[in-house]
């Protein structure tokens, strides 16, 4: 029987981000499934949109055994410490060491991660797991579509194979196009010529998203230029908020020839960057789109969707800046509610206090945002929950969500989802295990930049992009960069950057 082994770690890191992730954030998981380890790891992984869930469907249906080592996940944020890093990846490749013979391996990463003393966090994984395999065993790995891909990860990889949705509703289908790609290398036994371009300019995250063009366009051509002699070509737009040199969109093939897969890799890049015009669109300041929203609202049957973009926490937010909630209070919004605001401390008091109390707090504004500070109001407490709940949406896909103590606060007519953890609101349910019915609100102020729309596109009259204060700017080029790649431009059509500072340190 072909026996893989297999493994989970996945972390986005946005290095100009508050909050680093440390060993427990990843047992916790946030908004990932927790922390597994042996034979527990296929016990959580079925049925749910993660790409090592795919792969195990796909490894089941051609009678591979598979031997899992560890999945873990956390919510993005700032560098992963040293501590956790070594930690899990240690149990890693001690799995795979002591499997015995193997036939192949499975990684099911993000391609973004940077850590205390890394920045190419993957590619030293894929590094390390080579060193013990040898160049023979197949090294198959699954990215997100935000992966900042670098050469050693492409080196040390036989296979890179990125997912093509954002919001990212095909985590399991990438696990098994992983798996089908794997496949083909067991039965031909032969690796595939590769093909890697770097693209000269970041992309902003709202406007990567796939409902849309220019992006979507740009899948549906790729999957086009898929062929038997091009079995797998990948586009990552990459995560614009980690400050190291390769951060940034690329794309990678594998073709039957050297020849083919450099065809693919410069045909795709060169659509790419022929759309550079077109990564762009409308974003509101708070006041702004709110009150845009309550116009809309007048006439709409559904409610008008905003998206908190600048505290994403699936984007390296703490997901407690308090912008948007003071502008909906401060324009009198009705029928407006707004999560999840990640705050344990308000959360204890409310249910401390009770439902159907009054009480005085300071919510959110904690992380040291600047702009931001907590919103010190009187709430009503309207419900508690202790935070268990499944989240069934395209998105999250039916996981289980571990959001702590949470409720849902009252101050005139706007309701504020409060958690103990911090998860990116992805899915309906984030406003209903608390309460509040979002198809009756007038307008919803999601803490997310695209994924949410998996979930909410289908109940929204309209969705409108705000910029408060917040760790992940909608616009990269107001980062403050010390260590790209020189000449690569900030944003679509912006200035190149060059090295006129001093480099900061990975752990910056």
């Amino acid at each position: 029987m072909t026996r893989i082994a297999v493994a989970g770690f996945l972390h986005e890191t946005n290095t100009f981000a508050p909050t680093k992730a440390t060993y427990e954030d990843f047992v916790h998981g946030g908004g990932w499934p927790a922390m597994a380890t042996g034979g527990d790891v296929l016990k959580v992984m079925h049925s749910i949109n993660v790409g090592l869930a795919g792969f195990a469907g796909e490894a089941k249906n051609n009678g591979w055994e598979l031997v899992p080592t560890i999945s873990c996940g956390a919510t993005p944020s700032a560098h992963v410490t040293k501590d956790a890093y070594e930690r899990i990846v240690k149990v890693m490749v001690d799995g795979i060491t002591a499997a015995g013979p193997l036939d192949a391996v499975y990684l099911d990463l993000h391609g973004a991660m940077v850590t205390e003393h890394l920045d190419d966090g993957e590619g030293e994984v894929l590094r390390r797991v080579r060193e013990v395999i040898g160049h023979d065993v197949p090294l198959v790995a699954s990215l997100d579509l935000h992966a900042n891909v670098t050469p050693q990860m492409m080196e040390q990889a036989d296979a890179l194979i990125a997912y093509r949705k954002y919001p990212h509703v095909d985590m399991a289908e990438t696990g098994r196009a992983a798996a089908k790609h794997l496949a083909l290398l067991l039965k031909t036994k032969q690796k595939f010529a590769k093909a890697f371009r770097q693209l000269p300019f970041l992309i902003p995250i709202s406007w990567q998203c796939t409902n849309d063009q220019p992006t979507k366009g740009i899948y549906e051509k790729l999957a086009a230029m898929q062929s038997e002699a091009v079995p797998t070509l990948s586009f990552a737009p990459g995560f614009p908020a980690a400050d190291f040199e390769h951060c940034g969109p690329s794309v990678f093939a594998y073709g039957r020839t050297q020849g083919d897969a450099d065809a693919a890799a410069d045909a795709l890049a060169k659509i790419v960057t022929g759309h550079e015009d077109d990564f762009d669109g409308r974003i509101f300041a708070p006041d702004e789109g709110v009150r845009y929203a309550m116009e809309l609202s007048k006439t709409a049957s559904k409610p008008i969707v905003i998206a908190d973009t600048q505290d994403n926490p699936g984007a390296g937010g703490d997901s407690d800046t308090t912008g948007m909630l003071r502008a909906l209070v401060r324009n009198e919004a009705k029928r407006a509610a707004i999560g999840v605001i990640y705050d344990p401390a308000s959360a204890k008091a409310a249910h401390e206090a009770g439902a159907g109390a009054t009480i005085t707090l300071a919510i959110g504004g904690k992380s040291g945002i600047p702009g931001d500070a907590p919103y010190h109001e009187t709430f009503v407490v309207e419900k508690l929950s202790d935070g268990r709940f499944i989240a069934p949406g395209p998105f999250y896909g039916g996981r289980d969500m571990e959001m702590g103590p949470s409720a849902c606060l009252r101050i005139g007519d706007v309701r504020v989802v409060v958690g103990s953890h911090k998860a990116q609101l992805a899915d309906q349910s984030m406003y209903r295990y608390v309460g509040i019915e979002p198809t009756a609100q007038a307008i919803l102020v999601n803490k997310s930049s695209v994924h949410f729309r998996a979930d909410f596109e289908p109940i929204a009259e309209k969705l409108l992009i705000c910029a408060a204060p917040g760790a992940m700017p909608a616009d990269p080029a107001t980062l403050p960069w010390t260590r790209l790649r020189p000449g690569i431009r900030i944003k679509p059509n912006g200035p190149a950057f060059a090295k006129s500072r001093l480099p900061s340190s990975a752990t910056g």
